[in-house]
């Protein structure tokens, strides 16, 4: 069972429903303004403009726009993890969990499109918040992947090489058809998907021969 988040406020108190809410109104704010604006250019003003709350609030959550920032990664992670999780759980093969957990993060990354823009700012802001996405993506799939060929389910391979190479094609092909390829709603072409797919069968020893 997936523990269930607490979160503190800036002096460590638990937070009540009402200042979990507020708190989700902040990050979901930063969000777009950290995307639209780029982290430079955001501001705490902004970022409580757009949440409809006050400076004074926003301290209470958070001590600055460096900590909203790398929160937002970690909560952004989160959810993605969770919404690929939760949907490869429906599989009965490993095959099948790729098909699911891809179509997951594609769905999620259609809707939150600034995951990209943040994470790639991560990378000059905030490379710790950046490697640890990455490497806490990369935990789950690999004790999966190492499940999978323990089973006989795929083939014997590095699981580590297996999963850094899944990802990369996941986040490229998200990158070229949903952030890059015309207005919203994004989604993968049923096409593009189904020889994404093909491929990474084909990678992981599952196709007919």
């Amino acid at each position: 069972m997936t523990a269930v988040e607490t979160f503190t406020s800036t002096r460590g108190t638990p937070l009540s429903k009402r200042g979990e809410r507020t708190r989700r109104k902040l990050l979901d704010a930063a969000e777009q303004v950290f995307s639209d604006l780029g982290y430079y250019d955001a501001s705490i003003v902004k970022i409580t403009e757009a949440a409809s709350v006050s400076q004074g609030t926003f301290y209470i959550y958070f001590e600055s726009k460096q900590q909203i920032f790398d929160e937002l990664v970690a909560d952004l992670n989160r959810r993605v993890r969770h919404a690929m999780q939760e949907a490869a759980a429906q599989a009965s093969s490993r095959a099948e969990s790729e098909r699911l957990g891809f179509a997951a993060f594609f769905r999620f990354t259609a809707e939150h499109p600034a995951l990209y823009r943040i994470i790639r700012q991560a990378e000059f802001v905030s490379p710790q918040a950046m490697h640890e996405h990455y490497a806490k993506i990369a935990e789950g799939y690999i004790a999966g992947l190492r499940q999978a060929m323990d089973a006989g389910d795929i083939v014997s391979a590095d699981p580590e090489v297996v999963a850094w190479a899944l990802m990369g094609v996941g986040e490229l092909i998200g990158m070229r058809w949903i952030l890059w390829d015309g207005p919203a709603p994004r989604q993968v072409p049923d096409a593009v998907f189904e020889e994404m797919y093909a491929f990474i069968k084909r990678g992981l020893g599952t196709s007919p021969a």
